[in-house]
């Protein structure tokens, strides 16, 4: 989009702060932009309702995603769509849901939400680089006016020092990256002076949205810490632009590992040959595709939801058509906070005493013969007596839940009430 391009000095398109103050943020600015008038288009009636929409769910896009957009057919872009306000966000359904995960009733402190056993997800920032429309968390983001200090995350670090079973943290938000870079090398540094942490993760969707975030400063502050992970947010083979690669670069090259979640959105992805052409272009540039989500019930996205069986037809097109480390685990984060639940192709068709029988993605049907010899192998979790060569004791005491209870040979629960797990 040169015109808007040339609206900047080169020197300020590349400066992230200068996308920032310059995001686009009415709809006024993108019918400039986009030479169109979205009244005389399509009715007063729907213009009204963009405006509705923008009240309730702010817009703000950085002129550098927005020029990813093709103006000849932007009704159907992939980027527009992420990024423009759809007067179908106005349709509230009755299996909408604002705190659809169930964050908020899982946060022991403010701005920590403690789910999985032995990991938390902390909430750094309300602020993001842009407002996607899918956005699950569309109750928090976009307090621009919110400048957290370290302060302000004190007792969240204090929660995860004294919670020893606390092994991986999660940075989210909004967007971490959004943060000074100063607030950032703080916040790592606490949390890795923290010695039962072992993995920190961030979440980001700068590289797609804001690839100059980038910097060579912030690279030189994330690579000092040889535990971290960083998760990015590519939904469209369109967003892996020239200028996000170089931003990825900088991140793999500093020996930072890189993991890709996507979500399946209704006429933006929902095509095995968009999708494998996504997962095959992250892993031809080193990031790894993690999570494919079925579209949360967030308030207002039922026109991003596609069906469960569509998300299967897609797995099933990338399974053996494409390399097994670029095939994404397809899942639904449970409503109401029952985690992240695996949905794929059943390969297993049936078994018996001495046999599996299996199908592959062709669909030739095999067997595989069970081993004649092995015999149960009990667990009383007295790891220094196991001949597995783990002489160590747990460092604290190990407790079972769910239907890893149930399978357990340490405890004597036989059946547990959905009541009885432990969230």
């Amino acid at each position: 989009m040169k015109a808007l391009k040339n609206q900047s000095s080169r020197e300020n398109w590349y400066d992230w702060k200068w996308q920032l103050k310059n995001a686009i943020t009415s709809i006024e600015e993108v019918e400039k932009l986009l030479k169109t008038d979205f009244s005389k288009e399509f009715g007063e009636d729907y213009r009204d309702k963009l405006e509705k929409t923008v009240d309730i769910f702010p817009l703000s896009i950085t002129p550098y995603y927005f020029s990813l957009i093709d103006q000849k057919d932007f009704i159907n872009d992939p980027v527009l769509r992420q990024a423009f306000p759809d007067v179908r966000e106005l349709d509230i359904c009755s299996s909408d849901i604002e705190d659809p995960l169930g964050e908020d009733k899982d946060s022991p402190v403010e701005g920590l939400t403690h789910r999985y056993p032995d990991r938390v997800l902390f909430h750094v920032s309300n602020r993001c680089a842009m407002y996607c429309r899918h956005c699950t968390r569309k109750r928090k983001v976009g307090d621009t006016d919110y400048c957290p200090s370290l302060k302000d995350y004190e007792s969240g670090i204090a929660y995860i020092e004294e919670h020893k079973e606390v092994r991986d943290v999660l940075l989210s938000g909004g967007d971490p990256f959004l943060l000074p870079d100063e607030l950032i090398e703080s916040l790592l540094e606490r949390l890795s002076s923290i010695k039962h942490v072992e993995v920190i993760r961030i979440g980001t969707r700068t590289p797609v949205v804001l690839p100059y975030r980038i910097t060579e400063t912030l690279v030189n502050i994330l690579k000092k810490h040889k535990n971290l992970w960083i998760n990015t947010h590519y939904n469209h083979p369109k967003e892996l632009t020239k200028d996000s690669i170089k931003a990825i670069d900088k991140l793999v090259e500093a020996g930072i590992p890189l993991g890709n979640q996507s979500v399946l959105l209704s006429d933006i992805n929902d095509c095995p040959q968009v999708m494998k052409a996504l997962v095959r272009k992250l892993v031809a540039n080193r990031i790894r595709p993690y999570y494919l989500y079925q579209c949360d019930l967030s308030e207002g996205l039922e026109h991003f939801r596609t069906s469960v069986g569509r998300g299967i037809e897609i797995m099933e097109s990338l399974r053996g058509h494409t390399s097994g480390f670029a095939i994404p685990t397809y899942v639904i984060d449970a409503p109401g906070g029952g985690g992240k639940i695996p949905i794929m192709p059943n390969y297993l068709i049936s078994w018996s005493t001495n046999k599996i029988i299996l199908r592959n993605y062709e669909g030739v049907i095999t067997t595989y013969t069970e081993p004649r010899d092995y015999g149960h192998r009990d667990c009383d979790l007295n790891c220094a007596d196991c001949n597995l060569h783990m002489k160590t004791s747990l460092d604290s005491p190990y407790e079972a839940t769910g239907i890893e209870q149930l399978l357990s040979d340490y405890t004597d629960v036989m059946t547990f009430m959905p009541e009885d797990v432990k969230a």
